[in-house]
């Protein structure tokens, strides 16, 4: 008799004014199911078995008549989407709200069709798209009333009171979700954990992770509070995860790390070192921003021979008195060298983007529209990143004068810069972007 507990995985769909797949990818979920089958024992079986819904899937079936959501060169894309009803907390909100990622009928015919599971574990991302975390809880506890629903991710960290009140029956807000679970016997740490790509039919992006945590401690950032210093992966296991990704069939593959190039001798320069001696094909991103501080001229070379397609830089604002008070994660003569740097090293222009903070709450010392020069100025892209207020940072505490801290809807990143400057100058701020952009 086979006692191997079925596992559903489940990355939700969102709910949102807005959502493009750049590159998302549930990759804490598949590494818990890595710990999980890598630690078997502590479910006393002998094997593991997995399935997944993943309402982000861009390559599920339902796409395959949907040339509109057909990905670009580079594995981004639109989700299939449809306008709701906007939760009365944005009613002065001018946008749309929507909910993105596969229809609902498809779950359920899913649940209807397939013998239930003995776990369901549930993504759980963004604090402010609780409301598709719930609609899933609600789908499983319909039709498959005998599992256990697994919760986990940093919404649950940082809202764990919030996330308690969803349904699920169990709620990991101490980071197992990331991390793993297994037996605490167990001895192979969870960062060394295969993510399970393979349960996957067909995918073509994939998402990495060689190192954890950062050396900065962002006032606006939640690393420090997720990770307590910094930690590179093993490069043999870097490297056999790259192994196993390719062999799938992956094109891209997009960095999760929140300070990838830290310490880069360590970890990232041996192995962008066999990518190129080993003559792999791959496409790399980094949407979670380089710190231009760290843009060598060896480590831009590596990139660029390695296979890197975009890289996006961190750089939030270049008012000396914002970044001293932020963090000084980067200041502006070290953007301006790093893109030297890269372009050097033969990286297109096109390819290099500046992340500009909007909407914080130290806006009046930000200068935002100086910076958008600032960044033109180089020749490069500038993509705003809109501020997301988070409880437990210390600019989340700046923020409780605005709104209401514990409705994590109202963390979301649309609305918030709205509450803050009001339509008028969001969408002119918005406006100087793109006719910036448009003119490199």
């Amino acid at each position: 008799m086979n006692n191997t507990p079925s596992i559903l995985l489940v990355n939700p769909p969102i709910y949102d004014f807005s959502a493009y797949d750049f590159w998302l990818k549930p990759l804490g979920m598949l590494t818990a199911a890595g710990r999980i089958a890598d630690g078997a024992d502590s479910f006393d079986c002998d094997q593991d078995r997995f399935e997944i819904f993943d309402f982000l899937d861009r390559g599920h079936q339902f796409y395959s008549d949907k040339p509109q959501f057909k990905s670009d060169e580079w594995g981004r894309g639109e989700f299939f989407s449809i306008k709701i009803p906007k939760p009365q907390v944005f009613k002065n909100i001018p946008r749309y709200y929507r909910r993105f990622g596969l229809p609902g009928e498809i779950f359920t015919d899913f649940l209807q069709t397939h013998k239930p599971a003995d776990f369901a574990f549930v993504q759980a991302v963004m604090t402010y798209w609780y409301l598709g975390y719930e609609e899933v809880i609600k789908g499983l506890k319909k039709y498959w009333p005998g599992t256990k629903i697994v919760l986990g991710g940093p919404y649950c960290m940082i809202c764990p009171e919030h996330a308690e009140k969803l349904g699920a029956d169990f709620v990991f807000c101490d980071g197992a979700m990331d991390k793993g679970i297994t037996n605490p016997q167990h001895k192979v740490g969870g960062f060394r954990i295969q993510p399970r790509w393979d349960v996957y039919e067909r995918i073509e992006t994939a998402a990495m992770k060689i190192t954890r945590g950062c050396p900065f401690k962002c006032t606006y950032c939640t690393v420090p509070l997720f990770c307590d210093g910094f930690t590179a992966k093993p490069i043999e296991q870097a490297i056999e995860e790259l192994k196993f990704i390719v062999s799938l069939g992956v094109k891209n593959i997009a960095f999760y790390d929140d300070s990838l190039l830290y310490k880069s001798d360590e970890v990232l320069k041996p192995f962008l070192r066999y990518v190129i001696e080993d003559k792999i094909k791959i496409n790399f991103h980094t949407p979670n921003a380089l710190n231009a501080r760290f843009i060598d001229s060896e480590v831009a070379e590596l990139m660029v021979k390695a296979g890197f397609k975009s890289f996006y830089l961190g750089f939030e604002s270049r008012a000396g008195q914002f970044q001293r008070q932020t963090g000084a994660k980067v200041f502006d003569d070290e953007l301006a060298g790093a893109v030297k740097t890269l372009a050097g090293a033969g990286a297109n222009l096109n390819s290099i983007t500046a992340y500009l903070m909007f909407g914080h709450p130290r806006f009046e010392i930000q200068e935002v529209e100086d910076s958008l020069k600032f960044v033109n100025s180089l020749g490069i892209r500038i993509m705003l990143s809109e501020f997301s207020p988070i409880p437990g940072t210390a600019d989340g505490k700046l923020c409780e004068k605005y709104i209401d801290m514990n409705e994590p809807l109202l963390h979301n990143k649309t609305a918030f810069p709205i509450i803050l400057f009001g339509t008028e100058k969001v969408n002119r701020i918005k406006e100087m972007c793109h006719r910036l952009n448009h003119s490199v």
